[in-house]
């Protein structure tokens, strides 16, 4: 076996996978990017994120304390600290409510801030060993409505323990916008009220379309604005959290990427060691080995290094590490089916099939997230972008001869579909759907241009 072949199948040896369905995180795939770090602070209460940068994961990973020690130094104040989950895509009814509560709760005039507090309420009760009714959301919400001494004195007894409730996956609360943004603005009044009892800590991560909106309108909220945290990803990041991933590997595969990747023993995993986790001369060499130095023949088509990030970024230049590690796992699957005798574990063709199957993955969580995208960019298929905006506007008015209001959506439709076709546009641009060049022409990233079946002159292909 070459050395090419080898690295392919340690490569698919590893574990790429990053969907987190509210399981805690296998120990080998835990990496924290420098930019990261302020997230996991206790004094960052809201963390803003887009699809598949790490907010399920940090929700998962935060409540396991095995998983908590092994970021040490990077985040000592979350060691000895109590977690639990205040909200997340999970259900779990006896510690917070779900969508049809909420629906109930709102529909007889409750207030989300109420309903929030109850929650936080009967998570402090149950660490204290105090019962309080709780055979319903709406009966723990009463005793604290009716019985405002007692909860008062729940919230400021001495505590021995410290704290910290997590709330995720907030678009799941409802399916209508304005709900919605009464159900999060309650949320973070509530995490208001709980950050004036010492030793309490909240975290909500939000989305960037939900922290956008109007959510924060309420006195004081700029105190938990000044505590805002963004889940960015850098280059450098992603490929370290890809070493991160491949060094660990199972038995001899792991190795092998050891060989090529510095790295150190910790406690359950290996971890990448500092120079891989930025832009040195050694992460570019160490991803020369695995997909050669070019894109091609020739300097011409691109440096894999960069050129694996770079299609893979939306409309705004972010990159997810979803989207990257799917577009590995594919390049070294279709590299051992078509080229097995290349000398590189990744070839560039395949590398390009890798940005096809990401975009298809992207597609998709568009679709589960905003059911409206997929209905809008359907229309444009077998265009090639860059386009005039009245091209585009065309294809819309044929497919909607009525305007955007005969737009389907099951849940969170459009947000300024009230504004016509321009406020289609602008929720396309803002969610990094599409961009708008300096000559005016929209453009679509490679990320969901392939996926949605349009084209672009030398670029990559869209799967037939």
């Amino acid at each position: 076996m070459t050395e090419a072949q080898a690295l392919r199948d340690a490569i698919l040896a590893a574990p790429l996978e990053t969907s987190n369905f509210g399981e805690i995180p296998d120990a080998r795939t835990l990496y924290v990017p420098l930019s990261h770090l302020k997230a996991l602070k206790l004094d960052a209460h809201v963390i803003i994120g887009g699809r598949g940068v790490g907010k399920s994961f940090w929700t998962a990973a935060l409540q396991s304390e095995s998983l908590r020690s092994l970021l040490g130094s990077a985040a000592p104040e979350l060691k000895d600290i109590v977690v639990q989950v205040g909200f997340a895509g999970k259900e779990a009814i006896d510690r917070y409510p779900n969508a049809d509560v909420f629906s109930a709760f709102i529909a007889q005039g409750g207030d989300p801030y109420d309903l929030w507090r109850a929650v936080m309420l009967r998570w402090v009760a149950d660490h204290a060993q105090q019962t309080i009714p709780s055979a319903s959301w709406p009966e723990t919400v009463a005793w604290l409505k009716n019985r405002p001494e007692e909860s008062a004195r729940l919230m400021q007894q001495p505590r021995t323990w410290r704290g910290l409730i997590l709330f995720d996956s907030l678009d799941r609360t409802s399916n209508d916008w304005k709900r919605m943004d009464d159900i999060v603005r309650g949320l973070l009044r509530a995490l208001l009220w709980l950050k004036s009892y010492p030793g309490l800590h909240g975290k909500i991560f939000l989305r960037e379309d939900q922290a956008e909106r109007t959510v924060f309108n309420f006195p004081d909220a700029s105190k938990l604005l000044a505590t805002k945290a963004d889940l960015n990803w850098a280059r450098h990041d992603l490929h370290g959290l890809l070493w991160q991933r491949l060094i660990n590997a199972c038995g001899d595969h792991g190795s092998l990427m050891r060989k090529i990747c510095p790295a150190e023993q910790g406690e359950g995993a290996w971890l990448v060691a500092d120079e891989m986790k930025r832009e040195t001369e050694t992460q570019r060499k160490a991803f020369e080995r695995l997909a050669g130095p070019w894109m091609g023949r020739d300097p011409r088509r691109g440096i894999p290094y960069t050129w694996s990030v770079g299609h893979l970024a939306d409309g705004r230049g972010q990159t997810s590490p979803r989207s990257f590690l799917a577009a590995i796992r594919q390049a070294a699957e279709d590299s051992s089916v078509r080229y097995q005798d290349h000398p590189f574990a990744l070839h560039y063709e395949s590398i390009k099939r890798g940005i096809q199957k990401a975009s298809e993955i992207r597609v998709t969580e568009v679709a589960e997230d905003y059911p409206w995208v997929p209905e809008v960019l359907s229309a444009l298929q077998g265009m090639n972008v860059p386009c005039t905006y009245e091209d585009v506007l065309t294809r819309w008015q044929e497919k909607f001869s009525t305007g955007p209001e005969e737009i389907r959506s099951e849940r969170l439709p459009a947000q300024h579909v009230d504004r016509g076709w321009k406020g289609i546009r602008e929720d396309l641009q803002r969610l990094g759907l599409i961009e708008t060049k300096k000559d005016g022409r929209i453009d679509m990233p490679d990320l969901y241009r392939v996926g949605f079946g349009l084209g672009r002159k030398g670029g990559v292909k869209p799967r037939n």
